[in-house]
């Protein structure tokens, strides 16, 4: 369980301040699908950055299961982050250097997972184990950091519009494959996205602006990647 408590955070100083959380707070359970909708400005992925340790906020807490992630030093903060918490952002972050497998390799490494050419077999790479980031389309390159994401057996995985530079047809293959994972391993999943239609496949939606939260609800029947609307 996630508990954020009157978070609040703010860029810069003085008459350049601003407010861009205003005392959020959240409670995401295990094993849920939460998804942040709000326009460029709103917040949501201020609170994703905040809520995953990415950065620090200037008040408020954020525990998981009862520890208060704010109140570790820089050191464990990046202990705790390698070792819970898997990221796919919208741009991939893969090393350029590294084939397919060894950027994969990475995330597994963290985890001591032994097992990680079974994900990149299920994101349907398996084929491409010695291509280089080069050598991919976007749709591949991003499925490459789902898999490296994944094989580190995070308790809790941050998605930051993960399908914002692909097409429709890789976007539901993205999204489709990463909430088939998140059914059979149980880790939380929190997801920023423009696409309201996504909304639709979580169990929980969290609209935001001006740094608030103005709106949660949960969905009764959730949908799958491909009967959304794009």
């Amino acid at each position: 369980m996630i508990e954020i408590t009157n978070m609040t955070k703010t860029y810069g100083t003085g008459d350049n301040a601003t407010a861009a959380l205003k005392g959020v707070s959240l409670t995401i359970n295990d094993g849920d699908f939460v998804v942040l909708l709000g326009a460029s400005g709103s917040g949501k992925s201020t609170l994703l950055h905040t809520a995953s340790g990415l950065e620090r906020p200037n008040s408020g807490s954020v525990k998981y299961d009862g520890m208060d992630i704010t109140a570790l030093s820089d050191d464990e903060l990046t202990k705790f982050r390698k070792e819970k918490v898997g990221f796919i952002f919208q741009q991939y972050y893969l090393l350029p250097n590294l084939n397919v497998d060894k950027n994969v390799k990475m995330g597994a490494d963290l985890a001591g997972n032994r097992d990680y050419r079974k994900i990149i077999e299920a994101v349907g790479l398996i084929d491409k184990l010695y291509k280089f980031p080069s050598e991919l389309s976007g749709g591949e390159q991003q499925r490459v950091s789902i898999a490296r994401a994944l094989a580190k057996k995070p308790q809790v995985m941050f998605l930051d519009e993960p399908t914002g530079a692909l097409d429709e047809e890789t976007g539901r293959q993205v999204l489709d494959y990463t909430c088939k994972m998140q059914k059979e391993s149980g880790f939380i999943m929190v997801m920023v996205t423009h696409n309201s239609n996504i909304a639709e496949m979580a169990d929980t939606v969290v609209k935001m602006n001006s740094g608030k939260i103005v709106e949660s609800y949960s969905n009764p029947n959730r949908k799958t990647a491909y009967e959304i609307g794009w």
